[in-house]
């Protein structure tokens, strides 16, 4: 296998800034607590082994929205610490090993930004166009019938100077307008300012985004939708082919620097948007964010069916990233847990961890945080105060990390800024920590494993035909080993056919304990997670992969 980037084959641990470790005891997590907390991450033998970091924004902030309301994008907020607190974040994962990519906001300021504040300030300020202003239509509406993600329209009317300024999701975060030169130039040149500080690279908020139709026409409409925003095809509000190039021109920006990765959330509907952002896997974003994957219930089929479309449409030398939990989404221990979610928690960690791809673990999955319920006077989700009490904010699933059964869950002397789950004194790293049966403990074996067997961190992934309904099974190969993992998606046991009848598949890790090597097929427990791998590793014989390293080994390293 030729070497391949730290993206490809490292593991990426999401932190939520705010929640993840306060050091100052004020009730927000900080920077410097995240470098008091690294040995939970890596440099110990009972870490879990992760390899790179990615920080929610920590540029100022309101904070009307988590942080992606940036009012400053060159200074840090005070809450979170200091640019020397960054740099000796930086100092202490580097000299572990460990890369931290920054949330980058490129889509929308605050309307605190002074920029806004200019922009609005007449129709004739000379950073008027710096955002998406217009006249409205007759009878006081707005420009057009887009709608915002969140709710109502996308447009909200400035009675000072009698225009409209659009906004892509809330009303207080006001869109940029890429298309003038002066913005685009600006934005890369925040991106180069941060790379030339010493981050590795960026997680990119929504850039898909970035540019809308020029001629601002109406999106299509669609007969049923569950809510109003999915009404509309957004073909003319998002994914312009204006946004691919400026993912072009931030690839070039961060080539100027070595070793530097980019990562879109490329929110959409469509799949092959998602690609697109790849490119030819040399020219765009080094990663994609794929939402096909992260909406799937719990089903063997669906995941399979993600995966497989994912393997078949990827570019030149694309390489797939993928991801179950985010500051976004209600965590996947409740979101897919049911009545067996310890034991979902296992498959879904494996599954996660095992396919072909860069894996993205949000913290406190390792420990199964669930999804959290607010109480509606301590909510700080806009979204979530906005439509209480339907269960669809998304603090719930931003709530402090929980290192231990004390009194604030160890992450904060104060009062958190968000309360503390109720779980939190059965489930903390603390008691998972001793406990070898837990899920950290399960985690960290999986991440060991990923280490330790080049098939799992970087081979090709070729489905097992002829598994059983509910199982997802696959295997992982390249030059020195063959690896199989089966997934088993119900209460029930299931028998599995292996490839290659005549070797015997020894048990690398079980959730069920196995011990014993399987030959021609192998039963699995009810909810058993299972990685196989050939026990004479002398007679192994690849055979032609049919994804991966058949074409990424002719592309030149990205």
């Amino acid at each position: 296998m030729p070497d391949r980037p730290w993206w490809q084959t490292g593991v990426i641990y999401q932190i939520a800034v705010p929640s993840f470790a306060d050091s100052n005891g004020d009730g927000w997590g900080d920077l410097r607590g995240i470098i008091e907390r690294l040995d939970h991450l890596a440099g110990t033998d009972s870490s879990l082994g992760i390899d790179a970091i990615w920080l929610s924004p920590i540029n100022v902030t309101p904070f009307g929205d988590f942080g992606y309301d940036v009012a400053d994008y060159r200074t840090i907020d005070p809450r979170f610490g200091t640019m020397a607190d960054l740099q000796d974040l930086l100092v202490a994962c580097h000299d572990r090993g460990v890369r931290v990519m920054m949330d980058l906001v490129l889509n929308h300021t605050s309307e605190a930004h002074p920029w806004f504040t200019q922009s609005r300030s007449s129709r004739d300020n000379h950073k008027r166009d710096w955002y998406v202003w217009r006249d409205g239509r007759p009878h006081r509406r707005p420009p057009n019938e887009w709608l915002a993600v969140v709710e109502g329209s996308a447009w909200q009317y400035d009675h000072a100077t009698g225009q409209y300024y659009y906004h892509a999701f809330l009303p207080f975060q006001p869109d940029l307008n890429w298309r003038n030169p002066e913005v685009r130039h600006e934005m890369l040149d925040v991106a180069r300012f941060w790379l030339e500080k010493g981050v590795d690279g960026f997680r990119l908020d929504l850039v898909n985004f970035l540019y809308e139709d020029e001629r601002l026409r109406d999106n299509p409409r669609r007969r049923f939708a569950v809510r109003p925003y999915l009404a509309q095809r957004h073909v003319h509000d998002a994914s312009q082919p204006e946004s691919l190039k400026a993912a072009a021109d931030l690839r070039r920006v961060a080539d100027e620097f070595s070793e530097r990765a980019l990562m879109g959330e490329v929110f959409t509907d469509r799949p092959e948007d998602c690609v697109a952002y790849l490119g030819d896997g040399a020219d765009r974003l080094h990663l994609s964010f794929y939402l096909e994957f992260v909406r799937q219930r719990w089903s063997a089929e669906g995941f399979r069916n993600a995966v497989q479309w994912l393997e078949d449409h990827l570019p030149g030398c694309g390489w797939p990233c993928y991801y179950l939990d985010n500051h976004d989404l209600v965590r996947s221990y409740t979101r897919l847990g049911g009545w067996s979610a310890d034991a979902r928690a296992r498959v879904a960690a494996t599954m996660l961890l095992t396919l072909r791809g860069t894996p993205i673990v949000y913290y406190g999955q390792e420990l199964g945080m669930v999804q959290s319920r607010i109480p509606r006077g301590r909510m700080r989700d806009p979204v979530g105060r906005r439509f209480w009490p339907l269960p669809v904010g998304r603090d719930g699933a931003r709530t402090p990390m929980q290192w231990s059964g004390d009194t604030g869950a160890g992450f904060s002397t104060a009062e958190p800024w968000l309360p503390v789950d109720r779980s939190y004194r059965k489930r903390n790293v603390a008691i998972e920590d001793a406990d070898p049966g837990s899920l950290l403990s399960w985690y960290r074996q999986l991440l060991r494993a990923r280490r330790d067997h080049p098939a799992l961190r970087e081979g090709s992934l070729r489905m097992i035909g002829g598994a059983p309904r509910h199982v997802f099974a696959y295997t992982r190969e390249c030059e020195v080993e063959r690896m199989a993992v089966l997934l088993n998606f119900s209460g029930c046991e299931k028998v599995v056919r292996l490839p290659e009848a005549t070797r015997s598949w020894s048990p690398l890790l079980s959730t069920a304990g196995r011990a014993q090597p399987c030959g021609s097929a192998c039963t699995l427990a009810p909810h058993e997670a299972l990685i196989l791998e050939v026990c004479s590793r002398s007679a192994w014989v690849p055979t032609a992969p049919v994804s991966g390293p058949s074409r990424l080994a002719r592309c030149r390293r990205a």
